[in-house]
């Protein structure tokens, strides 16, 4: 079933640029994102199957302190590489 999603067209023109430079459609983008983004019930398992690993594998229990810190890391990762994406030009590929 085929369903239309209302956005601003700037987000609807980032998401075309974004599947041209992947060499895809708009709706392959969309279907990917849906696949692959994790619910916060998922990022929660995720989490304890991580604390587990780390339990099991190296004998460190990750501490809520520890891993606010790793997310807020993580975050700002995250963010300075869509910085560099960005300020980088039209060319970069997503």
């Amino acid at each position: 079933m085929d369903t239309t999603i209302k956005i601003d067209s700037e987000t609807r023109d980032r998401l075309a640029a974004l599947a041209q430079a992947r060499g895809t459609s708009m709706r392959a983008l969309i279907e990917e994102f849906a696949a692959t983004a994790l619910t916060p019930q998922e990022l929660k398992e995720r989490a304890e199957r991580t604390r587990a690993f780390l339990q099991a594998e190296f004998g460190h229990r990750l501490e809520d302190h520890e891993a606010d810190t790793l997310r807020t890391k993580m975050r700002e990762a995250q963010a300075a590489y869509r910085k560099n994406l960005k300020n980088a030009g039209p060319d970069v590929a997503a």
